[in-house]
């Protein structure tokens, strides 16, 4: 069904397997989640990316991708629910670990903390587009690893990938993110000192 999904792009497939795994897909969103309306949103969400996701990703065994994907989308909903910003720590605070400042007088931490804000907003704002420019492995290991928290075995389950070209994606991946974010910094640097 997925397969022949991916070579027609015939949706009628994908709600085919909303009939044959929405009872399932919504029990795992109950388990998860508590609310019934919730869950019903979800089990809706889930199927509509479907649409998109299956023709991204290399699926080997369907229920077991599935599952996965709905703990992750469960797990997603409570991370937002919480905080929005939450959503890319791990990725933000690699690629900025060198901004923190040692301890100074209040006036300096003050400016320091500033300046860091400012930097973490400029990484964000070009985070997005630097992931759009990587390649389509780095792209999708990046996105599932650190914004949707999959491990290595997971992201190697749903992509086709095994865990050592996962591995190889990830660091490759963010090699070329931080090169992207440092030409970024660079251009907006050569602009402030053109402008004085």
């Amino acid at each position: 069904m997925v397969h022949r999904y991916r070579n027609s792009h015939e949706t009628a497939y994908v709600g085919e397997l909303y009939l044959r795994y929405t009872h399932l897909v919504y029990g795992v969103c109950m388990k998860y989640l508590q609310n019934e309306a919730a869950a019903e949103d979800m089990t809706m969400q889930i199927f509509e990316n479907l649409i998109r996701d299956l023709k991204k990703h290399h699926i080997t065994v369907f229920k077991s991708w599935l599952h996965v994907v709905v703990k992750n989308e469960c797990m997603m909903h409570f991370r937002k629910a919480t905080t929005d910003a939450k959503k890319g720590t791990k990725l933000k605070f690699e690629l900025n670990k060198n901004m923190e400042s040692e301890q100074v007088d209040h006036l300096q931490q003050v400016e320091d903390l500033k300046k860091e804000a400012e930097d973490k907003e400029f990484v964000l704002r070009h985070l997005k587009e630097g992931i759009d420019e990587l390649k389509e492995e780095q792209r999708e290991c990046i996105e599932l690893f650190y914004l949707k928290e999959c491990s290595y075995n997971e992201i190697s389950g749903m992509t086709g990938y095994t865990v050592n070209e996962v591995k190889s994606y990830l660091q490759n991946g963010k090699r070329n993110l931080r090169k992207f974010i440092t030409a970024k910094n660079n251009e907006a640097e050569d602009g402030k000192n053109e402008v004085v």
